[in-house]
């Protein structure tokens, strides 16, 4: 399956809000030419850095156990040409790997994000909000998962600029109201200079647009997106947060130019904070040039 591409600038207008679309459930995992590349990385972090990755509260258990029953389920329905069920046994026919159920009964996510290209984060309730509980998160954007453990949905998003004025309120109304049949999804993006899928060391915001040139500028920096899915568990009431990292090449917005000026749109008219946020900041000048050498001439 080829590499699908989200490029969220449908409009040249810069607004922070949370952008949720319903989801099909049958769409709910998404699974591309890369699978391979993107297993053997989480398998990769996970033997060197585990602490790092996979993260769990005691008595999340019974939740994680729904996630993966849930994946078990999906897997082999909906891509059997990559996953084989018999059992207490799973394998991912590409990778060549299997894994027995029971292995992993302490902390059943674990084996759910060895089977995914998406990160998984599980939510539950408390009378702080929704704190998370449970993740396996192989490719962070600047943030490390053991700082995230244990908090709730604010202190989570602190670093986001504005998030408690324009966002907080929003997101814990939809967390509240979320219906086991009605999923979600947003979509999300920054601006990196590196393709690497891991991302857990702190932004740099005093990075130099010295390199960079306006006809070098489509190689040396890649868009980086999150296709993040939001559903809420039938059985523990948790909410599961997935997320689907995609890493493109700036230069494949040549091929685009009507979003290419959307996206030169909303980056003048987004705030300091959030264009610091999203690494655009130190890049800004020549990004802008190299966005407007590509639609110069469309009408």
């Amino acid at each position: 399956m080829n590499q699908r591409i989200y490029l969220p600038f449908a409009d040249s207008r810069w607004r922070m809000k949370m952008g949720l679309k319903p989801l099909k459930l049958e769409d709910w995992i998404e699974i591309d030419e890369r699978f391979t590349a993107y297993l053997a990385r989480k398998q990769e972090l996970l033997e060197h850095h585990y602490r790092e990755v996979f993260a769990s509260l005691p008595g999340s258990e019974r939740s994680q156990k729904e996630v993966l029953n849930l994946l078990l389920d999906y897997l082999p329905k909906h891509f059997p040409s990559h996953y084989q069920r018999q059992g207490d046994r799973i394998e991912s026919l590409l990778v060549q790997q299997s894994w027995n159920v029971a292995d992993f009964e302490t902390n059943p996510l674990d084996l759910a994000g060895r089977l995914v290209q998406e990160d998984l984060c599980l939510m539950q309730p408390s009378p702080d909000g929704y704190i998370l509980v449970a993740a396996s998160v192989c490719f962070p954007f600047h943030w490390r998962l053991p700082d995230k453990l244990g908090q709730p949905l604010a202190r989570i998003h602190q670093p986001v600029p504005e998030y408690a004025q324009k966002l907080e309120e929003p997101v814990n109304n939809f967390f509240m109201r979320l219906k086991t049949d009605c999923p979600g999804y947003r979509l999300n993006w920054g601006i990196v200079d590196t393709p690497d899928l891991s991302l857990a060391r702190p932004r740099n915001p005093s990075r130099s647009d010295a390199p960079f040139t306006v006809d070098s500028l489509g190689e040396k920096l890649w868009l980086r997106v999150e296709r993040q899915t939001v559903r809420r568990l039938e059985t523990s009431n948790c909410v599961l947060f997935t997320i689907r990292t995609y890493i493109y090449p700036l230069s494949i917005l040549e091929s685009y130019p009507a979003i290419a000026r959307n996206l030169s749109a909303a980056i003048q008219q987004m705030p300091l904070a959030m264009q610091r946020y999203k690494d655009i900041l130190p890049v800004r000048e020549v990004l802008l040039d190299y966005l407007g050498k590509i639609y110069r001439f469309v009408p």
